[in-house]
């Protein structure tokens, strides 16, 4: 029974059901929940830094329940998003319950779209892969899955990395940094691909153009079904979708820089380079992405069986209450400065 606590990680799309359901200030209930409630209960409950013994993790990959928990979010997120279209085209609302719901479905398009996309986006299978880029795409950010496991597994925790926030670098910044350059960055590696693979530009090949294709296409459908409004919903609700991943892009690799060697090439990527979080509810609600400097180390690892690894800079709070705080740059510059290792500081 242990292994299905990570239902808990539909309690947010339950909020925003309600939300979508009940109407009114429950439009709210999202991200309430999201950034008060769950902080609130990560200060409440202990640490667990415990790591899975050999026979408990291969019974853990073995068992099919923890994959088929990913693939349910695929139903949920777009039949949340359906049902959000429909009520926002057919149903009249006041202003602050149109905000709040593509705030709560933006919410949702992070954690269980892009959140999930990404776990799958590491898999092997590609109809595993194919969910998790069907994922990606109501927040516009499909070239995630190209940039993501060629460029920032690469280079993370470089400068030349755009999801790796710089020292002092607050996140309202990093949000332009980061989303522009990823954008570019997936485009030159595309070009690299389909030029290692012989293939034109103008390919059946070329993944960013069926990438920009298959997002416009899906712009379109919703206008043409649920009209301008129906079109604003979606484009402000997958912004919000993918602000939320780029912070947490932000938090995961805060000011950690590896360093140069004699051959002037980066040192390896260790555990070391991502900030770490033994928070138990965050770690559930998010499929164990707080425990992202094992996913660096071995980025094949499925989630249920991702380590704490010790010698990881630990994060004084769990993802969602470093988010909260992210977006107060003097107070997290406050907290998080002074853990960074100075050797870590480039000028």
């Amino acid at each position: 029974m242990k292994d299905l606590k990570y239902l808990a990680a539909f309690s947010i799309p339950l909020m925003a059901f309600l939300g979508l359901y009940l109407k009114g200030y429950w439009v709210w209930a999202t991200p309430i929940f999201a950034f008060v409630c769950i902080p609130i209960l990560e200060l409440i409950f202990p640490l667990d830094n415990t790591n899975l013994d050999s026979e408990d993790t291969e019974k853990r990959v073995r068992q099919k329940l923890f994959d088929w928990l990913l693939y349910l979010n695929l139903p949920v997120v777009y039949g949340l998003l359906i049902y959000a279209l429909y009520l926002v085209a057919q149903v009249p609302l006041e202003s602050y319950e149109s905000i709040g719901l593509m705030v709560s479905l933006g919410i949702v398009l992070g954690v269980n779209g892009i959140n999930v996309g990404h776990e799958l986006g590491h898999r092997q299978s590609s109809n595993e892969r194919f969910v998790g880029k069907a994922l990606l795409l109501p927040s516009f950010y499909m070239h995630f899955y190209i940039e993501h496991n060629y460029g920032h597994h690469l280079h993370a925790a470089t400068p030349e990395d755009p999801a790796t926030a710089r020292y002092n670098q607050s996140v309202y910044s990093f949000w332009f940094t980061s989303t522009i350059r990823q954008y570019f960055n997936a485009w030159r590696i595309q070009k690299q691909l389909l030029k290692n693979n012989n293939q034109r530009f103008f390919s059946f090949k070329n993944d960013m153009l069926w990438y920009t294709v298959f997002q416009l296409t899906y712009l379109f459908v919703v206008y043409l079904i649920f009209g301008a409004s129906g079109l604003i919903f979606a484009l402000v609700a997958g912004i919000v979708g993918f602000l939320l991943l780029e912070t947490v892009n932000y938090i995961e690799h805060y000011g950690l820089m590896r360093l140069p060697t004699k051959s002037g090439r980066y040192e390896r990527v260790k555990e070391i380079h991502s900030w770490n979080s033994n928070h138990v509810i965050g770690r559930i609600v998010l499929y164990e992405l707080t425990r992202h400097s094992d996913h660096h180390y071995r980025a094949n690892k499925k989630y249920q069986i991702l380590d704490c690894h010790e010698e990881s800079p630990q994060m004084p709070f769990g993802y969602p209450t470093s988010m909260v705080i992210s977006l107060i740059p003097p107070l997290w510059f406050q907290i998080m400065n002074k853990r960074v290792p100075k050797e870590m500081i480039l000028s």
